[in-house]
Order: structure tokens, then sequence, then C-alpha cells
């Protein structure tokens, strides 16, 4: 049955061209790891760099590793991450549809194509997935590859079971090139003649990948380094089918340490697990973008970007062949920084549904608490443990009235509070500067430093050591009545 080339001639005509045109094109296996996101996030630098069109595909020809709700997943981070989509499934556009699942007819017509041209061929033999994922399969050694096409053809119409793979040259090599890597040389005998059709009239995840990355107008592919050993079968496809071959970015891996890849089943973080663990998604993305690309110019001593400065930044010359190694730390630090360069109502908006898991008392000021953490706080899960005494005074010992710095003991603390809580019940004003300029004059008056007589106040107020804000912040907060109750409770401990 000769092939209708009217078809593939509309599905040309239809492909956008004249701009940079770039995909990020996950599987919905409901996880968007570290290398994942880098992967979005570098395409999409590459299209707004280039003011080009930034493209979200979903990959789900490989059904038995569906996750339902994958997909919602994928939406909701890319959005959270500001990565907008110009086409996609959600927002339809010209070479649609955007689901691969949905361009099934699509992949057998092209895979029919190429067994015409003879780069192709159906083959009958039985083979378990085990045994081609071992690349235990020796080219020479299979007896469909030199069928004539019209007796292959004959056994397809009477219904026999097949698979259709692409036929490698029998000799030579086959040359590449890559935007890190630059040009690799393959010998085409160690290349196996992968499937491109299962027997279930599925593509494979190669096949499908280069047929829609043609018919898309893809003209930057971004994809793990592990994928450079493809590349060349990649390669001889688009140039079987005559078409020009996208530019390659194989980015190197993203490492837990130097030795091991970071990977879902050794537990290594993924972006909702990163955000569960109380960092901003605007320093993810800063720290992700560094892992494996590194400014130039002017701006290479630059660390903190924004996302529209990244656009700008982002170029492939810029990208490292070397494993990047996700350092925990380094995270830590650009979320330090990310937290205290917020405006304080925004600060305080993040930072609410930490305080408020553990202050549940609306009389406290949830913005006065978090004026106390911003600067103070490298994480957003750092914050119910620093702010729960605000809700209960916690049980403390008589041993945290004791400081040489402030030189403090329980003695000392005792004349202390006896001094501080008339002073603090007979304020007419209970706001920051009234009780600072009211413990101020009470120092004086005593005759000790200023901390002899704020340690004792901030521990009877607190019941810990270390807390954020001083004992005129806490005071201030607590409010009158909870902060005189507090400190009388500290004066018993002192006199039992």
């Amino acid at each position: 049955m000769a092939l209708d080339m009217k078809y593939f001639e509309e599905m040309e005509a239809k492909i956008p061209k004249g701009k940079v045109r770039t995909r990020f094109a996950p599987s919905p296996t409901g996880y968007m790891h570290v290398g994942n996101l880098r992967t979005a996030l570098y395409t999409w630098l590459i299209a707004r760099n280039a003011g080009g069109t930034f493209i979200l595909r979903i990959e789900d020809t490989d059904q038995g590793r569906l996750v339902e709700g994958a997909t919602d997943v994928i939406y909701r981070t890319l959005a959270e991450c500001k990565l907008d989509h110009d086409e996609g499934p959600d927002v339809g556009g010209p070479v649609a549809p955007y689901i691969q699942s949905q361009r099934r007819d699509t992949y057998g017509k092209y895979a029919r194509l190429l067994v015409e041209k003879g780069h192709a061929y159906y083959c009958f033999c039985e083979k378990s997935e085990s045994e081609e994922d071992s690349g235990d399969f020796n080219r020479s050694a299979d007896p469909c590859r030199d069928l004539p096409l019209a007796e292959a053809q004959a056994r397809v119409d009477a219904g026999e079971p097949y698979v259709i793979r692409q036929k490698i040259p029998a000799e030579g090599s086959t040359t590449f090139h890559d935007a890190i890597f630059g040009d690799i040389t393959v010998d085409n005998d160690t290349l196996d003649d992968q499937v491109l059709i299962k027997r279930d009239g599925m593509p494979t995840y190669n096949f499908a990948n280069v047929i829609d990355d043609h018919l898309m107008g893809i003209t930057h592919v971004v994809r793990g380094s592990e994928y450079l050993s493809s590349a060349p079968k990649y390669d001889l496809l688009y140039r079987a089918f005559g078409w020009e071959v996208p530019t390659y970015v194989h980015c190197s891996p993203v490492m837990r340490d130097a030795q091991n890849k970071m990977s879902k089943r050794h537990g290594d973080p993924s972006y909702e697990d990163l955000k569960a663990q109380g960092f901003l998604t605007e320093a993810i993305l800063n720290y992700v973008a560094l892992l494996g690309w590194s400014p130039r110019g002017e701006l290479a001593e630059q660390e903190v970007f924004s996302l529209e400065e990244l656009a700008k930044a982002f170029d492939l010359a810029g990208l490292s062949k070397s494993p990047a190694i996700f350092d925990i730390e380094k995270l830590t630090h650009f979320n330090a920084l990310y937290l205290r360069a917020m405006a304080p109502e925004e600060f305080a908006k993040v930072a609410e549904p930490y305080i408020r898991s553990v202050v549940k008392d609306e009389s406290l000021s949830v913005s006065a608490i978090a004026a106390l953490l911003q600067a103070r706080c490298e994480k957003l899960t750092d914050i119910p443990e620093k702010v729960d005494f605000f809700q209960t005074l916690p049980e403390y010992g008589l041993d945290l009235f004791t400081n040489k710095k402030s030189k403090t003991n329980p003695e000392v603390c005792k004349t202390m509070l006896e001094a501080a809580i008339p002073m603090l019940e007979g304020l007419s004003d209970w706001s920051q500067e009234a009780i600072h300029d009211g413990l101020i004059a009470l120092a004086a008056q005593l005759e000790v430093k200023n901390a002899t007589l704020m340690w004792p106040v901030r521990i009877a107020a607190a019941g810990k050591a270390v807390t954020p804000g001083g004992a005129v912040e806490i005071c201030q907060i607590l409010g009158r009545e909870e902060t005189v109750r507090r400190l009388k409770l500290g004066l018993e401990k002192l006199k039992a």
C-alpha cells in the first residue's frame, strides 16, 4: 500500500519557522526531580534569551510508568517557578496535540515512510524487552533486516505481530555536534537497530522524540548527558528523513556527591520536597541555574539572579561539561539571602503559615513576630521552633539565668526582676519605645549594665536561651499582661 505523501507535505507546511523554539518534554511520573527542573529552566531560558517560543509537551508513550495526577505536578511546578509555556496541552498552539499518546497515528505513518526509504524494517523476531534493554542485540543475526519489503509487507498484512526497527548503516561512522561537548564520532557497528514502533503500535521514546521535535519546529534540544549515547541514532533518523538536525544541548548530571547521581531511590529531594523543607521557589531556581552553568564577562562574579536577569545572561557557552554537585548548604545560603532581601510584608506573608502552626493566639501579631525572624532565618521550616515560646512558656531551668557576659546569676536576676515587674506594670504606653526607655532608665537607676537587666527579663519572658529578638521586642509582642505573668513566674522560680 503506497503512502499518501500529501499527509507529510501538510505536516511540513504546519511547522513554525524563523524563531528559536525549545521544548520541555517530561514523562508524567509524579515527581519533578532537580535535574528535571534544571532541564525545564535551561529550556525556558534559551527560548526567553532569544525571544523565542517555549513549548510544554507531555511524553506519555511509556504507559506502564504513568502516575495519576502527575501531569498536574508538572503544571503546578512550572506555574510556581514562573516558567510559562507559549504552547502546550492546556494552551494549544499551531502544532497540537502536545500529548504524545494523542499523536500515535503520526508516528506509525513516519515509521512506514522510513521503511519505504530503506532506513527501517519490519522485524518479526520474538524479543523480550529485557533483551532489548540489555543492548544484547546482534544486528547481523537478525533475519528480518534484509527481508524484501514486499515479503515483509505481506506478513504485516496477514496480521503477523511485528516491531519496526531503525536500519543503522552497516559500515562507517556517524558524527554529531553538541553545544557543550563539541563533535562526537561513533562507529556505526556499535549502534543497535533500535525499535521505533513497538508491538502495541506505540512509538518508543527515542522515535517519538525525533518526530515530535521536527514537526514542532524545535531548534534546541536540551536533555541529560545520559542521552549522548543515543544521539547518533537520533542524528541518523534526521538524516534519513532529510531533516535539519536541531542544536543538541546535553547537560552534565546533577550529582549527590562525587560518585553518585541524585536519584529518587536514594531519597534525594524533588522540587516539592525542597519546598516542604522551607526553601523558596526563587532561591531553588537561582541555585539550580548555577548547577552546571556560570555567567561570564562582567557577570562572572554575580551569584544572585532573578529569573529576568537569568534570561538576559543565559548563554550556551556558560554551560559546563563537568557534573554539578548538589550542595544543600549552598542552597540554604541562597535561601537565607532571598529571605533577607524580601520586603517585610512579603516575608510576613510567606512566614505566616509557619508562625501560625505554633502561635495560635490571634492577639499575637504575625508581622511583629516575622520582623524578628527575617534576619535570623535560613529556611522557613526553622520558624516554628524559634517562635513556639510566644504561644506557651516552655519549662526551663534556673541555669539559664546565669550569663557571664551579662554579669548575671540567679541572685542578681532576682533583684532585677523585682525591680522590672512594677516598672513594666506601671508603664502608661506598651510600645517598643516605652518598654525600651523604661528598662534603660531602670538599669541606670540600679547602676547596672543594660544587659544585666535585659538578660533576666528576656529569659523569664521567653524561657529560652536563644530567641529571635531581645527582651524589648518579646515583651512588646506578648503584651503587658502576659509579660508580667511570665516575669512573676520567673521570680517565683528564683525565690524557690
